[in-house]
């Protein structure tokens, strides 16, 4: 079942760890499939080395193990959450990277200083409160998804225009396209978080981009108007 996106995630987990985004297990990608409105993930705690992209496991929106030999990743509620709450929703990956999880422990949102990030997130990398204790004792995962989406509403973004977002004392989860692109947009959620801890560092008094070119960098590659890279034929 779903074997060529088992495959892709399988790939995309795998891509994680050339891109020195995780260690050990600390991290999980999942994808969407629309057509049957299941979802595929890693499984919980295999190492890197050893797995296939047959362990990918099948869930559905409730977490229910439709195909697998093994438990689904931990955070699965949180991701079946997330593409419950935003259905065109296709990838998800979580992380503990340095630089993203860095701004989680301290509580804040990566500002956004310059182009390059500016390119790919259409504002700053939102943060969200943390869990209370009833949230983290009873169904912390799924939790963890509310939270995330509480806090896409209160700034009025969605994963798909700002596909990146810091958990609060936890770590970063990233959405795409596919899960290639998700975990592409993990490694650039690091790559900028990195860059702006240094430049307030450097300037502590820098301010946040012009709004206009945070604008025209972001349109010009997202924008319906797009005009950056190749038109396919």
């Amino acid at each position: 079942m779903l074997e060529a996106l088992k495959e892709k995630v399988y790939q995309a987990n795998l891509e994680l760890v050339k891109q020195n985004l995780v260690i050990y297990t600390w991290g999980n990608v999942s994808a969407y499939d629309h057509d049957t409105g299941y979802v595929v993930i890693k499984p919980s705690g295999v190492d890197y080395d050893v797995m296939r992209a047959k362990d990918m496991v099948v869930v559905d929106l409730n977490g229910t193990v439709i195909e697998g030999d093994y438990n689904p990743s931990s955070d699965t509620p949180t991701h079946c959450v997330l593409y419950s709450k935003y259905p065109k929703l296709n990838a998800i990956v979580h992380t503990h990277s340095m630089w993203a999880t860095i701004f989680s422990q301290a509580k804040i949102p990566v500002p956004v200083l310059g182009t390059t990030h500016a390119d790919y997130f259409h504002g700053q990398i939102p943060c969200t409160r943390p869990l209370t204790d009833k949230e983290i004792l009873k169904n912390y995962e799924y939790n963890t998804g509310l939270v995330i989406e509480e806090t896409y509403r209160s700034i009025n973004h969605t994963p798909h225009d700002i596909p990146g977002i810091i958990v609060a004392e936890h770590g970063p989860f990233s959405f795409g396209k596919t899960p290639e692109d998700a975990v592409h947009n993990a490694k650039v959620l690091e790559e900028v978080a990195k860059m702006a801890y240094y430049t307030v560092k450097l300037n502590p008094s820098i301010d946040t981009i012009n709004p206009t070119l945070l604008d025209k960098h972001y349109l010009r590659k997202h924008g319906k108007n797009a005009y950056y890279g190749q038109k396919r034929k």
